[in-house]
């Protein structure tokens, strides 16, 4: 057991001198530094690993399904030639759009062919003019063919348009 002296000043006015008393502190410190340095190896023990790989030592983890992993994948029972559907449906790639075509206007002329899911028609950022190209999405492959066989090369705003399918599929 260390003991420690501590000095403490008592000012009480300008004019009074400066009374300097001296209390005996005990002191543990040897004890306490053992006891935390036990508890830090202790932790140092059990550390957790954290990261990649470190779930299941010498196996594969649980959430994969081999080395590449278990992913979504676009199932659609049919074959339909060359045209891939996305995750969500069919998509369909419109460009030679008018720079000011108004989204109804698209909306309008696609929904005679089916209904449409989504229609994404980006705008140019500087002038807010529309970019010249549409994604419009169908959920069934007959509505997305239809309206490409029928619009491909007709006017819209007295602009000619390309329709096609915006993905396709890979030659195996």
């Amino acid at each position: 057991v260390a003991h420690a002296k501590m000095a403490s000043v008592i000012v009480t006015n300008k004019d009074e001198d400066v009374d300097y008393e001296e209390n005996e502190l005990t002191d543990n410190t040897e004890e306490t530094d053992q006891t935390e340095m036990d508890k830090k190896s202790k932790k140092k023990s059990k550390r957790e690993m954290k990261g990649r790989g470190f779930k299941e030592r010498g196996g594969v983890d649980s959430r994969y399904d081999g080395r590449s992993g278990k992913f979504d994948s676009v199932k659609d029972g049919k074959s339909h030639s060359v045209h891939q559907r996305s995750v969500e449906g069919w998509i369909i790639f419109v460009t030679g759009i008018h720079e000011e075509a108004q989204e109804d206007d698209v909306y309008d002329l696609f929904s005679e062919y089916g209904e449409v899911k989504q229609l994404h028609l980006n705008l140019d950022r500087r002038t807010g003019y529309v970019k010249g190209y549409a994604l419009i999405e169908y959920e069934k492959f007959a509505e997305a063919e239809g309206a490409v066989k029928a619009l491909d090369g007709t006017e819209l705003l007295e602009r000619k348009i390309s329709v096609s399918f915006a993905f396709k599929r890979d030659k195996k």
